[in-house]
């Protein structure tokens, strides 16, 4: 019988982790994540628009918003900050009330300088493996990551 006497608990089997390094700086992917301008171009995966009503990016700030779905399913979102350290990380949670998807987990984003690249990691954390298991099932959240990074990454050659 082993145990763990760390106090940082293993999480992975409750994870998604997503990483992908964008040919731009720091900055700018930082402000194409954080303005509901730019974010409307990109966020979700291929065949998604999206449709924000609210977006506050500060600690305690709510980003309300709508991916509608290409057979014509929309999803509501909520997602409320609770860091934001410009251009290094953002931190929130997603969910929490009964207008949104029944989907609940917290996420952190780093933006870390790479020689005038970004590397993006967005880690996003369940409250069980069951439940991380149950999005990816039912909402393709793996691929669905991989799509929305790709796309940001679309939008800022455009933006470049």
């Amino acid at each position: 019988m082993s145990t763990k006497n760390d106090s940082a608990a293993d999480t992975s089997d409750r994870e998604i982790v997503i990483t992908r390094v964008i040919d731009a700086p720091r900055d700018l992917v930082f402000s194409a994540w954080t303005d509901p301008e730019h974010v409307s171009r990109w966020w979700g995966p291929r065949g998604f628009t999206t449709t924000t009503s609210r977006m506050d990016v500060s600690p305690g700030g709510v980003w309300r918003f709508v991916m509608h779905g290409p057979d014509g399913r929309d999803y509501q979102n909520k997602i409320v900050f609770s860091e934001v350290v410009k251009p290094e990380r953002l931190v929130y949670a997603h969910g929490g009330d009964d207008e949104g998807e029944p989907v609940n987990f917290h996420v952190t984003v780093t933006f870390e300088d790479q020689a005038g690249k970004t590397k993006l990691t967005m880690r996003s954390l369940f409250p069980s493996a069951e439940e991380r298991d149950r999005v990816v099932r039912e909402y393709g959240a793996v691929e669905g990551g991989n799509q929305t990074l790709a796309r940001l990454a679309e939008h800022l050659t455009k933006m470049g």
